[in-house]
């Protein structure tokens, strides 16, 4: 087990390394990701603000309970786009050209090669904007002792939940090969998932919390920090995810049967 993983941190480390030597060979545009990235935590911040200014409760929320689950997202949000988002919009360019070929031949799980390789530097480099946020915030709702030791984990627990969900859609890419329609419908699940669930009624609630579990990524772990009392949400997130990633196992064997290499 421990060579495996060894091996794997090596591999990591590599598309770390060439993912920052790419990035700072195009300077102006690192720069103006990382003041992209500022305007839309700014944005995003700055709107709920503006709503508080108007209203002094949103459901059973003030106005610094409501910014701390905003933060909670934006702390994910940060991680997905250093980590994860980058190699979703290559997938479909590895199934047009044929890419995947050389990919299914690495000795290392495919899964992992498509969606871990590409890492955004720029993005890396402002985390002390969510980051700060969140644990400002954490401050003024005071939270526990126990909810501070596990707020890193549940950010990564949600974080593993949405990539999940989004790796499900992406293998649609198997037989619409074009990325644009499956990633920004990706794109509008992380907009769905921004928001807390009681801000959805009805059919919406419900779909999106039990047939595309977005609204379980945020409102769970924010919930459970809130009061820990509140932990039969997290257990829906771990059911979620295991019948997400059983999903993807099913879709991505189906999808490798329907692929067309280019050789082929």
């Amino acid at each position: 087990m421990f060579p495996t993983l060894r091996r794997y941190l090596a591999v990591y480390r590599m598309f770390v390394s060439n993912c920052f030597a790419a990035a700072s060979s195009y300077r102006l545009h690192f720069v103006l990701l990382i003041v992209m990235d500022q305007l839309f935590y700014g944005s995003l911040l700055g709107s709920v603000d503006f709503i508080f200014d108007h209203v002094a409760r949103i459901g059973a929320w003030d106005r610094a309970h409501f910014m701390f689950f905003i933060a909670f997202m934006l702390a994910v949000d940060h991680l997905h786009m250093t980590f994860v988002s980058e190699s979703f919009w290559d997938f479909s360019f590895d199934l047009r050209t044929g890419r995947l070929d050389f990919i299914l031949l690495r000795p290392l799980n495919t899964l992992f090669s498509i969606f871990a390789r590409l890492i955004r530097p720029a993005t890396m480099i402002n985390f002390f904007i969510p980051w700060g946020f969140l644990i400002y915030f954490g401050r003024v709702v005071e939270l526990s002792l126990l909810s501070w030791l596990f707020l890193f984990p549940l950010v990564v627990l949600a974080l593993l939940l949405l990539t999940a969900i989004e790796i499900c859609f992406s293998m649609l890419m198997f037989w619409t090969i074009e990325a644009y329609g499956i990633n920004f419908l990706r794109m509008q699940l992380q907009q769905i998932a921004r928001w807390p669930e009681f801000i959805y009624q009805g059919f919406a609630r419900r779909f999106f919390t039990l047939m595309i579990p977005v609204l379980l990524v945020g409102s769970a772990p924010v919930h459970f920090l809130f009061d820990p009392r509140q932990w039969l949400g997290l257990v829906w997130m771990l059911l979620a995810l295991l019948v997400v990633s059983g999903l993807i196992a099913f879709f991505w064997r189906w999808g490798l049967r329907s692929y067309e290499s280019a050789s082929s």
